[in-house]
């Protein structure tokens, strides 16, 4: 069954904080949302497009404020043949079949519809549509695309599953998995595990994985970032448990800090540049270094949209993740804008960690 998702009003059109809550809510509770549709507060169409969207979609999820609620209540009301009542504080159309704190749920022909209301600061209220899919996701590391299908298409075909495969950053291919109706999902994953036992990680986010794994084996992991802008912490820290295995990140902009913080050799600094293999290694030995942890990870780089040379063009970045036993540098040249960098270079460096001690997580 398909979902679609219709959000009405400015709020949720312009406050980009409050619009990536509710996706992730909706994402993590109901399931893939197939189509997105916005409305602005001044948009009348929307009574129209309700309607006829009532009548053709499998499950629909309106998502609007308290001044639009009862509205969109009433609009509901007329394509149904039905009354608004008072229910807990609420007005919703009688035939609601489920209803809670600020949401209601109701059937029609062969539509499921939840109407939702949410405001700026508040909780999301609880989604009554919930996934009937069965799905996983299972991460696959130094293979390309075209033979991952190759190997799991006919293990899919056995068990009854569905597989799309994309990539994250290269090397580093994720695999979205749902289940026919007599599907094994469970089967399926433990196939492609024997027979990619080192390069398969089967969790539905890798950061989620890598502080359980951490959490497990009592160890700690530190940053040092430079173009990236403390990002690789901020995708630790979003996670509950990051204070488990996390020590803290450090962002050396300039040169100063560099040497300063991570203690950086002046010499090498002048000699190769802020942006070099070199670097990163010294970056990432004296974040092991003052942190005291187990793991470090390093990033510097040119992420533009200016700044770049003819021998260190926009794009270029350098990569250093290292244990108490181990290192490795990575030179790099990816293309997009500042921030699609900046995500490719942090995503680049959590697969060189997890590649870097293959023994502690796969």
């Amino acid at each position: 069954m398909k979902t679609h998702l219709i959000i009405i009003g400015n709020k949720f059109v312009y406050n980009r904080s409050l619009q990536e809550y509710i996706l992730r809510d909706i994402e993590k509770n109901s399931g893939f949302i197939d189509n997105i549709t916005y409305f602005k507060d001044s948009d009348n169409s929307f009574f129209l497009y309700l309607e006829e969207e009532l009548h053709t979609s499998d499950r629909v999820i309106i998502v609007t404020c308290k001044q639009n609620f009862s509205t969109v209540g009433k609009v509901i009301c007329t394509a149904t043949s039905d009354n608004q009542i008072l229910k807990e504080g609420m007005l919703i159309p009688q035939k609601a079949s489920l209803f809670a704190e600020r949401s209601y749920l109701l059937e029609f022909q062969n539509s499921l519809i939840n109407v939702i209301q949410m405001d700026e600061g508040q909780k999301m209220p609880e989604l009554l549509l919930k996934n009937e899919e069965i799905r996983a996701t299972i991460h696959i590391f130094e293979e390309d695309k075209s033979t991952i299908v190759t190997i799991f298409t006919p293990i899919a075909q056995t068990y009854e599953v569905n597989i799309d495969v994309t990539q994250e950053v290269q090397g580093w291919h994720r695999v979205d998995v749902t289940s026919n109706k007599y599907g094994d999902i469970t089967k399926f994953i433990h196939a492609a595990k024997n027979l990619l036992p080192k390069k398969l990680i089967a969790s539905s986010n890798i950061i989620e994985y890598i502080i359980e794994k951490l959490s497990h084996s009592g160890k700690k992991i530190t940053f040092a970032e430079s173009c990236t802008g403390g990002l690789l912490s901020y995708f630790f820290t979003k996670h509950n448990g990051a204070s488990k295995i996390l020590e803290g990140g450090l962002v050396t902009y300039s040169n100063t800090l560099k040497e300063n913080w991570l203690a950086v050799d002046h010499a090498i600094l002048e000699e190769n540049g802020a942006v070099s293999a070199e670097v990163v290694r010294e970056m990432s030995e004296g974040a092991l270094n003052v942190s005291g942890a187990d793991y470090a990870l390093a990033v510097s780089g040119i992420a533009g949209d200016t700044g770049g040379t003819q021998f260190k063009p926009v794009g270029t970045v350098y990569i250093g993740v290292r244990s108490k036993t181990q290192h490795t540098e990575k030179h790099l040249h990816f293309h997009g804008d500042r921030n699609y960098v900046q995500e490719q270079s942090a995503l680049m460096a959590i697969k060189m960690l997890l590649l870097l001690d293959k023994e502690t997580f796969f």
